[in-house]
């Protein structure tokens, strides 16, 4: 994997959107389907029109292990994008989780395969496979740009995007926020001298 993306894995999706000013997060309706979920990887990305899932099929069939499926589905919330089948295909295919901005379902299938997928919620109707869509280009998914090869990364919080090209500099500044906040939680938890001495603090920069 590559060494980036593997710094990320470490990092809660708070401290990174905190790094990012909250500016990249994705909806907060998209979470996943249990939180104990966490997925992190490059994006490949899928922009389909309401109820056509063929170009999800192609993505799974393209992205390369590692990769997660960032689905932009307009926000849809009656055609599943993908049900149990689709989505063990991806998992058997190596393909680290899947985000949607839209639903899926055979939900109980789904939560079975124990494998990440981020989404609105769940519904019984299926798409159908005109074969209209793209794979592999820029997107809006979730009210977020997301190019190929950005950086997702996603628990039970929500999901956050990193553009690519300031993946370096947002680590750092995560890794940095990462470590300010144990020293925090260290210094200040079930001391209630110390909690006192820290909330007076913030409060005086009111």
């Amino acid at each position: 994997m590559d060494a980036l993306v593997e710094a990320f894995r470490s990092i809660p999706a708070t401290c990174i959107s905190d790094a990012m000013d909250g500016l990249n997060n994705l909806h907060p309706r998209i979470k996943p389907l249990k939180s104990s979920y966490f997925l992190c990887g490059k994006a490949f990305t899928v922009k389909m029109p309401v109820g056509d899932n063929l170009a999800v099929l192609k993505a799974i069939r393209h992205a390369q292990p590692g990769d997660v499926l960032v689905v932009d589905a307009k926000g849809d919330e009656y055609r599943a994008i993908a049900g149990d089948f689709v989505v063990g295909m991806a998992k058997t295919l190596g393909i680290s989780g899947i985000v949607v901005d839209g639903v899926i379902r055979d939900i109980d299938g789904v939560k079975k395969l124990n494998y990440p997928v981020f989404c609105r919620g769940t519904t019984v109707a299926a798409s159908g496979k005109s074969g209209i869509g793209e794979i592999n280009v820029p997107i809006s998914c979730g009210g977020v740009a997301v190019h190929p090869g950005d950086i997702i990364v996603g628990d039970a919080d929500g999901v956050v995007v990193v553009p690519a090209e300031k993946g370096e500099k947002i680590l750092q500044k995560a890794q940095e926020k990462m470590k300010k906040d144990q020293l925090r939680e260290e210094s200040v938890s079930e001391n209630k001298e110390e909690i006192i001495k820290y909330l007076d603090s913030m409060i005086s920069k009111s």
